[in-house]
């Protein structure tokens, strides 16, 4: 194929031509066996409708042959050197044997295969196959012509046609001999004429059909918009439940945590007033305690703070705020920076490093891990967090837990989120996350 490097040169079709030719000369019997099959498959299915089971599914025989000639066609534009087509999205369909078959009964993309099938191909296949082989034939017939011209039952005679004859280059009277030489130079030389065409009759012939096939056989432009709109459906829907998620296991440990201990620090506040007349002393220990529980919860506010958006993230990076988070974890962790000293958006580093710290927790408390790496990286327009342990493995996606709100919060920003955890370890989560500016 082509590339915008590589310049187009009369070589380079000499180059391509024989994909070229083999393409042309097999699309005739592909083209006749797709039209036989499915006019077959048609006629008798239409004939047979009154028994609906019948015709139904002949039809949907015809469909499906057709989509497979179809895909057998772009296979082989695409092994010739043209431009890959996109292929529809024949795989989406509605649920149940009767949502499947509204699915391919109304999805246009069928209708278009079979019509490329059973008409626009065999037509189109038949010109330019016939018009090939007449080219290939006058090369073939010019630089062979001189080896069998003049055998006997081939050999000019007085009353025959003959080409030179025919142009006017010679008289009536020339002597066979002569005139099988004049032939075979005439000859030779349309032969050499052709075979210099050769290459543009192929690659015009070929583009042709790769130009008919886009317009029937590839996507549509709406396909793309849809399943577009559709991923944005998705990952809108993903990131809301992460965010629900995130916001109930917020509560969870907001109430678990510094609510019992302010709930505590209250109920020691007002026992150390009660006795701060009677029991000084013992006023005294309870005032400590309460200080004792509003340290500690103290704590745990910044450390659910940490897990949103502590502020070295927002004065440092995402690099640094990993190495901070490995440092608090429980289980000796080695940061690996890979960045490259690129300058990432603020939101898209916030959640990197949400999903990082929550994976580097998951692996602290239930993988049994002596070793933790997090390996930072961008790859392709991509930012790539992987986080890796050498603990027992086996770890799953569940409904509710903390993968799967991990998961949804990578999905809901146009990310994805892989899992490898077999039985013994080792186990490796990575996030992927496009770069938007």
């Amino acid at each position: 194929m082509t590339t915008a490097t590589e310049p187009f040169s009369y070589w380079h079709l000499w180059r391509s031509m024989p994909k070229d030719l083999l393409y042309l000369l097999i699309s005739y019997p592909l083209a006749l066996t797709a039209f036989v099959t499915t006019i077959t498959l048609v006629s008798t299915g239409l004939g047979t409708l009154i028994t609906f089971f019948i015709g139904v599914v002949l039809l949907i025989a015809a469909l499906y042959v057709s989509r497979g000639f179809g895909w057998l066609e772009l296979t082989l534009l695409e092994w010739t050197g043209r431009e890959p087509i996109e292929r529809p999205a024949f795989g989406q369909t509605q649920p149940g044997f009767w949502g499947w078959l509204k699915s391919v009964f109304t999805n246009g993309h069928y209708w278009l295969y079979l019509l490329w099938a059973m008409v626009v191909n065999f037509v189109v296949t038949l010109i330019t196959w016939t018009l090939t082989v007449v080219a290939v034939s006058f090369v073939a017939n010019g630089f062979s012509y001189w080896i069998w011209g003049d055998l006997p039952g081939v050999r000019v005679s007085d009353n025959d046609w003959n080409f030179s004859q025919w142009l006017g280059l010679v008289p009536a009277n020339v002597p066979d001999s002569e005139l099988f030489v004049v032939d075979s130079i005439l000859y030779f030389i349309l032969g050499l004429v052709f075979l210099a065409l050769l290459p543009f009759i192929t690659r015009g012939f070929t583009l042709f059909h790769h130009l008919v096939a886009r317009a029937l056989l590839g996507a549509f432009k709406s396909d793309a918009l849809r399943q577009k709109v559709g991923a944005l459906t998705a990952a809108g829907a993903a990131a809301s439940s992460a965010e629900g998620h995130s916001l109930r296991r917020l509560e969870r440990d907001i109430h678990d945590g510094p609510q019992q201990r302010l709930v505590r620090l209250q109920m020691d506040l007002a026992a150390a007033e009660r006795q701060l007349d009677s029991d000084p002393v013992k006023a005294r220990t309870l005032i400590t305690e309460a200080m004792d529980q509003s340290k500690e919860a103290l704590e745990e506010l910044r450390a659910l703070s940490r897990g949103f958006a502590p502020p070295i993230l927002m004065d440092r990076g995402l690099v640094a705020a990993l190495e901070s988070a490995s440092v608090r974890s429980t289980v000796p962790t080695r940061v690996v920076d890979e960045l490259g000293g690129g300058v990432l958006p603020q939101e898209l580093e916030r959640n990197a490093y949400f999903v990082a710290s929550e994976a580097l927790a998951n692996a602290a408390k239930h993988a049994g891990a002596a070793s933790i790496t997090v390996l930072v990286q961008s790859i392709d327009g991509e930012l790539v967090v992987s986080v890796t342990d050498d603990g027992v493995g086996g770890a799953t996606v569940v409904d509710g837990h903390g993968l799967e709100g991990l998961e949804q919060r990578v999905r809901g920003l146009g990310g994805t989120l892989a899992i490898q955890s077999p039985s013994g370890g080792p186990t490796i989560v990575t996030a992927r996350f496009p770069i938007t500016e």
